[in-house]
């Protein structure tokens, strides 16, 4: 990919660029790069604690020290718009400031909760979970409590301790920004448009203000590449079907313990299907003659074949909307971040299951994976999640696309955004409202006692008394 302007071209994923933003992350991590399968007992405080936060001050100092970063910012450039990532690299809001455009948030997850108290959306705790949080009865008291503790958590240390961090790396890289320099706060409850990777017709339905815009499955559509000579081949030729298998591109197979990786093995030599599975070792000790192993595979193109007949996925969310929009039924083992929850959409829907990542043995596994295999009712589920994903007035990539344009047709269209965003946090929750109303009714409960205490006699009379004696 290149971010292109009228007089440059700068490649932001070569091999050392991204091997420089990697290594920068990891050295923010104690210990280094962890094996991401250590990961899954954490809570999501410690994920935060010890990957979110170092990790996206190291990517987004990697990010603004580079030279070439440095020398486009030293250029005299004019913008239309801005448009930014919305995970963790807060600095470059400054970028709309700096060339004084509207600004545009894309998410490559879906309703930020963060996002939905600066901009002034509807939180909807008791049904939106927080993208990184793992609830396992969302409707139960205990995960509504959960979600609302969590929710507030996360926002209180972005808000008062995060945002410094990213605004320290603004004024240190971004040069010529004119005081005084906006918070990164105000930059975000400004934004004129944020656009998320949801789908009401897959994820939770929700509220939304007419600036923050659905457009789930941004990098799908019908048109692919054409798979390597050598996997066109083998999946044409796999006439009992084949599974497919991978954990993205930050949790590696390779990793897996010795006896969940033999699990995985175990089962796969007892089946008549084809195995694709993502490895990223040269070699897997015993591996059955049914099982394909590669660095790397088209992951797009693979699912999109009819001979795939299930997905074993981390749950991610690019891959999750991958198996949706081709309609293949999925065995999830997710690990961490927003994977449960993209999973557990999938297993509501009918079109997948949950193997927990403790619960991986040989039986277990085999019992999910033949499930989802010889049941028809997932593929069936599956095709008609596939079709209510993409049934749409426009495609994701159109709709971002005109929602853009739109917004610089409409000099930043600051009629869409909520009025509440000029407003304090306590007036737009109406906590000033209802703290008079409750003095109100803390007077009149007051002077109503008053009243009863003059006109009750303090004492009976010495008569009556005597006549109840």
């Amino acid at each position: 990919m290149t971010i292109k302007t009228a007089d440059m071209s700068i490649p932001i994923d070569s091999p050392q660029e991204v091997a420089n933003v990697l290594n920068e992350y990891f050295a923010s991590v104690e210990g280094g790069r962890p094996n991401v399968f250590t990961m899954v007992d954490i809570s999501e405080e410690e994920f935060h604690a010890k990957i979110l936060w170092g990790g996206g001050l190291a990517s987004t100092k990697v990010a603004l020290e580079s030279k070439m970063v440095q020398d486009f910012l030293k250029k005299d450039n004019t913008f239309d718009l801005v448009i930014s990532e919305n995970f963790f690299q807060e600095a470059l809001y400054l970028l709309a400031y700096k060339y004084d455009t509207p600004l545009v948030l894309v998410t490559t997850f879906g309703n930020c909760m963060r996002n939905n108290i600066v901009m002034r959306n509807s939180l909807q705790l008791a049904t939106v979970i927080s993208e990184f949080i793992v609830i396992n009865d969302p409707s139960s008291f205990m995960g509504r409590f959960r979600n609302f503790y969590f929710a507030v958590y996360e926002y209180f240390w972005w808000r008062f301790w995060y945002l410094e961090k990213q605004m320290a790396l603004a004024k240190k890289y971004i040069p010529n920004l004119p005081e005084p320099i906006p918070s990164l706060e105000e930059m975000q409850r400004n934004a004129s448009l944020f656009l998320m990777n949801g789908h009401f017709s897959f994820d939770t339905p929700a509220a939304y203000l007419p600036n923050l815009i659905e457009v789930g499955g941004l990098h799908l559509n019908h048109k692919f590449d054409k798979l390597p000579e050598d996997l066109y081949n083998i999946l044409n030729k796999s006439k009992n079907g084949v599974v497919y298998m991978s954990f993205g591109s930050n949790v590696h197979s390779s990793e897996l313990p010795l006896d969940k990786k033999n699990a995985f093995l175990n089962v796969f030599k007892k089946l008549k299907y084809t195995v694709l599975w993502k490895w990223e070792e040269e070699n897997l000790d015993g591996k059955p003659d049914n099982l394909i192993i590669r660095k790397w595979l088209p992951q797009k193109e693979i699912l999109a074949h009819p001979n795939v007949k299930v997905f074993i996925s981390h749950g991610g969310l690019i891959g999750t909307q991958e198996a949706v929009f081709h309609g293949v039924p999925i065995v999830g083992v997710p690990i961490y971040c927003d994977q449960y929850n993209n999973l557990l959409q999938a297993q509501h829907a009918g079109m997948g299951e949950i193997l927990r990542y403790h619960d991986i043995n040989e039986e277990k596994f085999e019992n999910i994976l033949r499930t989802v295999l010889e049941n028809d009712l997932y593929r069936v589920k599956a095709k008609e999640m596939s079709k209510r994903f993409q049934d749409r007035p426009m495609t994701a990539l159109d709709t971002a696309m005109y929602w853009i344009e739109y917004v610089i047709r409409n000099k930043g269209a600051n009629f869409m955004k909520n009025p509440a965003v000029n407003l304090s946090w306590y007036a737009y929750y109406m906590l000033d409202v209802f703290a008079f109303l409750l003095l109100v009714l803390a007077v009149f409960v007051f002077i109503v006692l008053k009243i009863f205490r003059y006109f009750l006699p303090k004492e009976i009379p010495k008569k009556q008394k005597s006549k109840r004696n």
